[in-house]
């Protein structure tokens, strides 16, 4: 058994832009953290854009997926998400997540569409594979920290920043193909290993 996801890889310059983004959000908000309050900061060259977390999957299941993925995929016509917001995840009052994501306006146009496309194929192709189907929506979105402790008073100290306010242009993903990734927790954190690639048709 592995533990595994489908992803999409992230190139070197937005993984650099992604780094510098982070290190201003952490210069803003961690002098208005209250004592006790923790964030726990995604390692840049660990963030994904993910589609799909699978959990526990039979190896014998790691070909029929990447088939299945590819008939799925394959004639998707590939997709730029533009990275240009700080968000929150469940909301900026208590936030457990803080990630940078497309605007609001790109979510409701053609591109986003498309992506919501590729992720339906996704998940019908997991469904298919034995794989339960995800019930929230799809939200295209980088982790860069995770709180562990104190939600609430990282809510202030990111209402007292004002970063949630402040536009953003870290940079532009192009989702040409999704990766199997298979993950393994160490006392370091979690290490990622690129099991297989599908790509979509080219733009």
């Amino acid at each position: 058994m592995i533990r595994a996801f489908l992803a999409v890889e992230l190139l070197k310059e937005l993984r650099a832009g992604l780094a510098v983004v982070q290190q201003e959000l952490k210069h803003r908000i961690e002098p208005e953290m209250k004592r006790g309050t923790r964030i726990s900061w995604v390692r840049p060259d660990s963030i994904h854009l993910t589609f799909k977390f699978l959990g526990d999957m039979d190896e014998q299941g790691i070909d029929p997926l990447r088939a299945a993925l590819e008939q799925a995929i394959g004639n998707q016509m590939a997709v730029n998400v533009p990275f240009e917001r700080f968000g929150a995840f469940p909301r900026p009052q208590s936030p457990r997540v803080l990630w940078v994501g497309p605007s609001e306006n790109w979510e409701q146009g053609a591109e986003a569409k498309r992506l919501t496309e590729i992720h339906g194929a996704i998940e019908q192709a997991c469904e298919g594979a034995g794989f339960l189907r995800e019930t929230k929506p799809f939200s295209p979105h980088l982790t860069l920290a995770r709180t562990k402790v104190g939600e609430r008073h990282i809510g202030v100290a990111l209402a007292k920043s004002g970063v949630l306010d402040r536009p953003l242009s870290v940079g532009l993903l192009a989702v040409e193909s999704v990766v199997l990734m298979k993950s393994e927790l160490k006392a370091t954190g979690s290490v990622y290993t690129k099991l297989w690639e599908v790509r979509t048709r080219a733009a």
